[in-house]
């Protein structure tokens, strides 16, 4: 088994809250081990000062940062290299679905805010930041979700861990692992166009081991996709009852 205690395809406990937020047009809590992550979506609404306004299309604005608490070592508050970079591909990721044709001249402002890291944050902020859209009834061809799979000594897994991350630099090598070290391999996938729409890769990996890396990354994204349908319809049957009910 591995380090927690999971299979080598076995994703980690998922949690899922929509409408997290009382002040945002849409939001999402989204726990994925003691990865944990809110998303909150403001807008769409019109963008001042009107220079910056696309009279064919809204712009997507992306804000990812990790709170000063959610790392063993605190982190300087505000926007870092990183950040920024991670800022930029999920909303990459995003714009892949979100129709944004549908309010031109119009911005929606996307915050994200990592509260505890263990691995897989950009992949954690993807699947909340989708949630929060659709908790917000921003038009979409699709919901998508993302998932890091890779692999760690000699075994190719899925939803990795802080501590296989760091496998064969800060934590030893085991006889479950094998020797080596750690390639992390984030990947974000839309199920109805059967799309990968994020792809990047920390470490260096075989070109078969890639290809199952893949094939495991895409199996989670699935699983992750039918979670997060669950969790919509939970929401809104829910509101809809208490409709009837009021």
């Amino acid at each position: 088994m591995r380090f927690d205690g999971r299979m080598d395809d076995e994703l980690r406990e998922i949690e899922i809250r929509i409408g997290y937020l009382d002040n945002a047009d849409g939001s999402a809590y989204y726990r994925q081990g003691n990865t944990v992550v809110v998303a909150g979506v403001y807008g769409p609404r019109l963008l001042h000062p009107k220079h910056l306004q696309d009279p064919k299309k809204a712009i997507l604005r992306v804000q990812y940062d990790m709170l000063t608490f959610s790392v063993p070592e605190r982190k300087k508050p505000g926007p870092t290299r990183r950040s920024i970079e991670l800022s930029k591909v999920i909303r990459k990721a995003l714009e892949s679905v979100i129709m944004l044709e549908e309010f031109p001249r119009s911005v929606i402002d996307v915050y994200i805010r990592v509260l505890n890291a263990d691995a897989g944050t950009r992949c954690a902020s993807i699947n909340a930041a989708i949630l929060a859209l659709a908790d917000a009834g921003i038009p979409m061809k699709s919901l998508i979700s993302a998932v890091a799979a890779g692999k760690v000594g000699q075994r190719i897994v899925l939803d990795l861990t802080k501590m296989e991350e760091d496998y064969g630099k800060f934590v030893p090598e085991n006889d479950y692992y094998g020797p080596g070290t750690a390639t992390d391999i984030p990947i974000a996938y839309n199920p109805l166009d059967d799309e990968i729409v994020l792809l990047q890769m920390d470490g260096e990996i075989e070109k078969e081991d890639f290809l199952k890396a893949m094939e495991l990354g895409i199996k989670g994204c699935k699983e992750i996709y039918q979670d997060m349908r669950k969790a919509i319809k939970k929401k809104y049957k829910v509101v809809s009852i208490e409709e009837n009910q009021g």
